[in-house]
Formats: C-alpha cells, structure tokens, sequence
C-alpha cells in the first residue's frame, strides 16, 4: 500500500449518561464501529467518557469505578479485530490516588496511559477534589499493571515506525498552560497531539479555545486534535457543547456544530508527511526541544501499523482548489489589500533607495502588467511623486490585437501615467534581418525577439530618464519558465515576483472594490475611477496571452497561453503543493483528484503535471537569476530567499 502520509482522524462526542457505565459504553461502541467503518486510523473521545466527567463525588464510590473498569475491559474486547486507534478518557486508581487519565487502545489492547498533569481547581472547576496530578507519578512510576498486563503510564509518545508517524495525548487544562504537555511532546517528535477535554461553554470561551489549538499546532508544527464533553453532561452549575477541533499547522481543517443532542464524530485527515517537511525546515525546533523539551523524561512506545489514507480514498479533508486565495470572502479582500501595500512598500522603498526619477513600466493592455501599473501608481502618491513620472510604454508588435491595444492606452491615461506607444514592427524586421530569420517561420525565435526587443526599450528608456524598470512577471510564470530569458524575463525591481497567476486577478479585482469604488474609494485614484474599473473588468475576462503571434483572421487572440502550458488554476495548485507542503508526485497527484473532482478527470490532470514537472526543472536557470522583488505570501522562488535549486536538476523520478 501507497502511505500517503495522510491518516484520518475522528473526534467524537457521544451522548452519555452520567454514571451510566453501561449506556455510555455502547455509545462509545457505537462510534468506534462508525471510525472502523469510515476508514479512520485514529479516534478520540473526551475527558472521562465512560463515567461522564460531572461525576463529582461520585467518583470516590467503588462501584462506580469498577463500573468504569468492566466497561473499559468490554471496549477492550469490543475493539480487537478493529484497524481503529482509540483514545478515551478514564480515571485510575494508582498507589491511593484517583488520576484522570487517557487510554490509547490498539486491537483490544491499552498501548499506553497518560495521566492529567495540571488539574483545574478554582472557578466552577474543583478537580483536586477527586484526582491528583499526575506530575510526579509520570516522573516516578513507567508501567502500570490493568486487566493483569503490564501498561506503559506517564508522557509517553506512540510510534508507528513503518509509518513514521508519532503520537501524543494531553488532557484538557494541560493545553491552556504556558508550558503545555502537548508542546513538549511535539519537541521530542509527535507529530499529532490528542487532547480528551471536558470543557464547559461560556459566551465567548469557544473562540477562545479555538484560538488555543489553532496557535498550538501553529507554534509546535502538529496536528492536534481536540474533543470535548457534550451537552448530556450534568448541567448543574455548567453546560458543555462538544466543541471539538482538528487542527493541522494553524489551520482548523474540521470543527464540530456545537450543543448537537446526538452522538457525533467529526473528520478529517491529517497530512503528517507534510507535518514532517515543515519541521525538518524549522531548524529551530531541535534547538528549542534540546533547551525545553525534557527528553529524559518521554518514553517512546511502539505501537502496531495505523490504518492510514489509501490512494483509493476519497477525503473529508478539504484542499482548496486555489490555494492561494482564501474561500471566505472577507479573507480575500484582508489578503489582497496586504499584497498590494506589501508590493507598493517594496517599490517605494527600491525608488527611493536608487533615488530613481521615474518608473518605466511596460503595459501590455494584459493582467501582470496592469497590476504592475496599478502598483506603481499608488506607490508614487505614497511617496509623494507625481503620476506623470511613470513612463508607462505600450509596444505594439505583430500579434497586438486591438481589445489590449485600447485598454493598454485606456489605464495609462486615466492613472495619470506618461504615455508613450512605441511599436517593436520595424526594429524587430531589422533584426530578423540582421541575424537572416525568416520572418514567416512564426518560431521560438520569432517569438523570443518581440520580448527582448520590449526589453531593450523599456531598459534604455530607464537608462535615458534616470529611472527604474518596473517587472511585470508573477510567480506562476517563473515556476514554469514562461517568459523569455533576458526578455521579460528581466527588469530592475519585480512586484509581482510572488503573485501567482489567480492571485493576480483578484488583487486586480480588490482595487476595483476598494480603491475604485465602495466605501473607502479614493476619487483621486484616477481621472475617472468608473472607466478605470471598467476597463480593468474587461482586462480581467481577456485570456492570458503573450501575443507574440499574429492573431486569428478576424483580429483575435490566437495565442492563449492556458492552450499551451495549460490550466494556472491547477500549475497554481502543482506550485503550491509541490513547493509550500513538499508534495511527492503520487499524491499531489492523489490531491489534484480529490480537489478538482468532477471537473478534471485524472488523465487531464497528469498530463498537465507532466508539463509542469518538466518545465519546472528545465527552467529553473531563469529563477536562478530573477530580479529582486518583494516576498508577500508563504511560496516565494527567489533564488536568494525561499528557493536554491540547481539549474542542472534532472525530473526523471519525478517524470516517472
């Protein structure tokens, strides 16, 4: 079987009665079968489910816990033809003491016990009443003996060798600490940290608590999943919901309805190979575990093989289809105003350092260089330069068609920008002339000149006006190499070097809504803002093109970049992946089916990561020499930030 590095975990509350052993077992049962049957490797429950935690002095009563203990021994028996991994709360009784406890069970076995280690006792919380802190008994005592076997007892972390993968439990309050059991377990190599929690709701606590896991597994480079105790617990003094969270480096990839009346699990899968990418480039946390994180103090168990994620699953987990730009609309617009003050501030900053006089931009009525033009003029009125020191250069050449001719001329106007049309025609003739190309052969060459010959004016034009050549080219292009090596290729300052091709389009989109119009429209944006935002609505449904060809005989765009290297949406997702989660190519591959179901089928999409697999490679000498430019999301392919790569690299086993 394929390991994915995928595991599919559950957090699950289940409707109980307090006290009632017996009935909570067979909700426990209930749920385990459901895992089984929906392929989970790992299933957690809350905080001392099988008595329900509002026991109270109840717990002190010796039926009640041989109660538990019986219960306990038929889950044992219950789960042990079943792939699923358990883990539930209990309580112990161990040299006097009561200790609130969580029990890993594995094919009808108790693998592990971890007891809680910080007890909460003020407020409506009173646990030291009943329990002790399992603190020095974890430091003193290893194994512990249940149902006449002998039980590793204490910080354990459980490991899956052949998965290479580790786990961690912790119990509620151990969380909320500034030194949490759980962020010292990750330090010493768990990967997935399972919180069995009993936490009550009050208004607000449940943001709160969110906000713990998400910053948690954030910080510890995990996944954490956390359930808590739902609304059939005692409602005496408290109400609990059955908040419960799956969390993977500060992202909440499931989260439950709270205050449901029924039993419930919540999946989703958790990528631990990625998990695992993410901390061998977080240098620091070696340090970190080598200063805080107690090693002596952890055993290591191994446990039997976890039921992981197979290639013929299909996911809860979500993977957005365009990584890049969040689902929530709101989040959209906070992350493209950022982009944009992020690239303006890049540029504001290289203008005034290399005392510039203007900024040279070429505009191709296209969508890279109208969100460079749209930059360049809201950087010139943050430093306080006029709009008529942008040189903005339209460049006519033969494959110009006139929709990006007029709306090139359109934006330079209406931003306030120095207009100048120069055509590339006569001067590249001349050169084809001058090198004895054939002016019909519509080949690489053909192409290649019209770019560079943009270049050399746009670089001379700087040169002439003390100024400064703004880049057009975004991240998307250089992950695939499409543009023209010293040719668009080059410029004196990139804005655009880490916006992917989708983002483009909606930081575009995000100055229409906010600079152009709406509330916080800024009327001296431009001579006329509904034209401008107009006009950019038209740029934004043009297709992607260079142009470099002649277009179609009614004076259309005939050559669409999306037809040759094909969709961005999914180089776009390729990029991502491959790039910020370090995916192998069988499951991205895996991933792209899942994102993209129903829309492209699995043949589509490996062709087209072939395409970018082999681009990939073959054009990283372009990257290799990328001008500067501002880094503003988390994948970047700076040669002198995020990634050295040599030119020279061979795809083969990729390819394969």
């Amino acid at each position: 079987m394929k390991n994915l590095g995928l595991v599919r975990v559950g957090a699950a509350v289940p409707d109980l009665k307090v006290a009632n052993t017996e009935y909570n077992k067979e909700r426990i049962l209930e749920l385990v079968r459901d895992a089984e049957k929906k392929g989970a490797g790992f299933l957690v429950f809350p905080e001392l489910c099988i008595t329900g935690y509002t026991c109270g002095d109840l717990f002190y009563q010796e039926h009640l816990y041989q109660s538990q203990l019986a219960a306990l021994e038929e889950i044992l028996a219950a789960t042990k033809e079943l792939s699923v991994t358990v883990i539930l709360g209990c309580y112990l009784r161990l040299e006097n003491n009561l200790y609130n406890c969580a029990a890993l069970i594995q094919r009808g076995s108790i693998r592990g016990a971890v007891p809680k280690m910080f007890l909460p006792n003020s407020k409506e919380y009173y646990e030291a009443r009943w329990f002790a802190s399992g603190v020095d008994l974890a430091r003193n005592l290893k194994t512990i003996t249940l149902f006449g076997k002998e039980v590793p007892f204490g910080n354990l972390i459980f490991t899956d060798q052949e998965a290479d993968l580790s786990v961690a439990m912790e119990i509620c309050e151990d969380l909320w600490l500034p030194v949490s059991p759980g962020s010292q377990l990750a330090l010493n190599g768990a990967h997935i940290i399972f919180n069995t929690s009993a936490s009550n709701d009050t208004v607000g606590k449940a943001d709160y608590r969110r906000n713990l896991v998400t910053v948690e597994s954030a910080k510890s480079n995990c996944g954490y999943v956390y359930t808590s105790a739902g609304v059939t617990e005692s409602t005496t003094d408290v109400v609990f919901s059955g908040h419960s969270i799956i969390a993977e480096n500060g992202i909440v990839l499931a989260e439950s309805q709270r205050f449901t009346r029924e039993s419930a699990v919540y999946y989703s899968e958790i990528d631990f190979q990625r998990l695992r990418f993410e901390r061998s480039q977080n240098h620091n946390l070696n340090h970190c575990a080598a200063t805080f994180g107690q090693r002596e103090k952890f055993q290591k168990i191994q446990i039997d093989p976890v039921k992981l994620v197979e290639p013929s699953d299909t996911l809860y987990r979500h993977y957005d289809k365009n990584p890049f730009v969040p689902e929530d609309n709101a989040q959209v617009s906070q992350r493209c105003g950022e982009i944009f003050s992020l690239q303006a501030a890049g540029l504001a900053k290289r203008i005034q350092h290399s005392h510039s006089k203007k900024s040279v931009v070429g505009i191709s009525g296209g969508l890279d260089s109208t969100l460079a033009l749209l930059v360049c003029a809201y950087t010139h009125k943050l430093i306080g330069r006029p709009a008529d020191d942008i040189v903005a250069i339209t460049m006519p050449g033969f494959g110009t068609t006139g929709k990006t001719y007029n709306n090139a001329l359109t934006i330079m106007k209406l931003l306030g920008a120095e207009v100048r049309e120069i055509s590339i025609k006569d001067a590249v003739n001349q050169h084809f002339g001058d090198i004895g190309h054939d002016p019909s052969v519509h080949d690489v060459t053909y192409e290649n000149s019209q770019a560079r010959e943009r270049t050399q004016i746009l670089m001379d034009t700087a040169n002439k006006e003390g100024g400064l050549v703004v880049g057009t080219g975004d991240l998307s292009e250089m992950a695939l190499g499409w543009c023209t090596y010293n040719g668009d290729h080059m410029s004196m300052y990139g804005v655009n070097a880490s916006v992917p091709k989708t983002l483009v389009r909606f930081v575009v989109k995000w100055v229409m809504e906010n600079k152009l119009s709406g509330p916080n429209e800024d009327p001296n944006f431009s001579s006329d803002n509904a034209l401008l935002k107009k006009t950019l609505q038209d740029i934004l449904d043009t297709p992607i093109s260079p142009e470099l060809l002649p277009p179609d005989p009614n004076g259309n765009i005939a050559q669409k970049t999306e037809e040759s290297v094909g969709p961005y949406i999914l180089h776009d997702f390729f990029i991502y992946y491959t790039i910020r989660y370090g995916m192998e190519p069988e499951k991205l591959l895996f991933t792209a089916k899942n994102a993209f179901a129903g829309e492209y089928d699995e043949e589509f999409i490996k062709k087209w990561m072939a395409t970018f697999y082999r681009r990939f490679f073959t054009q990283q000498f372009k990257r290799s020499c990328v001008p500067d430019g501002p880094k503003v999301g988390s994948v970047s392919l700076s040669p002198r930030g995020d990634w050295r790569m040599p030119s020279d690299a061979d795809a083969a086993i990729w390819m394969k």
